[in-house]
């Protein structure tokens, strides 16, 4: 749970249908990006189809890829609140979308619904399949990634690329590109190297010298 407005909540308990067990089992956490920090994959769910996503999955696909990222390490899978769903923001946290395919007139579920045909899914999913293979990409980590974005932010306002004042949009553009790779842990460090160098480069400063 996300910054929730009221938790724990006696009315949650009443609707929970005797799995009281499992909210108790809930993490709250202040941000989203707080809650994704040690996973490796999330999908994020939503009714409407952003053009800046290219990978859109239907719930057995997510199911499929989800089980298969569990075997190696923490993965998760990301709903909007149940007024807004989720913004561009929050779905750049994410490697991927998924889409139930409800009637087009009625394509937005409440999130009660879209939570439930999920979790089928999944279930269904490790039924049919107990046994998992090994995920091949020693992906990074939501925490490592972020900190490549602020690394990358901070040498792109440096290098005058990106606004010192509002350099989000740009940077939103920037995060949908490096979604759509899935970054594995070698790339990130890789990736940081080329951004030191260039900071280095920009101060002045000799390679292998101090700033």
């Amino acid at each position: 749970l996300v910054s929730p407005a009221v938790f724990p909540n006696s009315q949650a308990d009443a609707m929970a249908a005797g799995a009281t067990d499992l909210l108790a089992q809930a993490r709250v956490c202040a941000t989203l990006e707080e809650a994704l920090a040690d996973t490796t994959l999330v999908l994020g769910v939503s009714a409407r189809r952003r053009d800046i996503v290219t990978e859109v999955l239907t719930p057995p696909e997510a199911a499929t890829q989800l089980l298969t990222e569990a075997q190696a390490a923490p993965v998760a899978l990301v709903f909007g609140n149940e007024t807004s769903g989720m913004s561009n923001e929050e779905l750049s946290l994410c490697q991927g979308l998924v889409t139930i395919a409800a009637n087009p007139d009625y394509s937005s579920l409440n999130l009660a619904a879209a939570v439930q045909v999920l979790s089928y899914e999944i279930r269904q999913a490790w039924l049919n399949h107990p046994v998992w293979p090994q995920p091949e990409l020693d992906a990074a980590t939501g925490d490592e990634v972020e900190r490549f974005y602020a690394h990358l932010e901070s040498t792109l306002v440096e290098l005058d690329f990106l606004n010192h004042g509002s350099p989000g949009k740009l940077m939103l553009k920037l995060r949908w590109l490096f979604a759509r790779t899935r970054l594995a842990k070698e790339e990130v460090n890789i990736l940081r190297g080329i951004l030191t160098a260039a900071q280095a480069a920009r101060r002045g400063v000799p390679k292998g010298g101090n700033s």
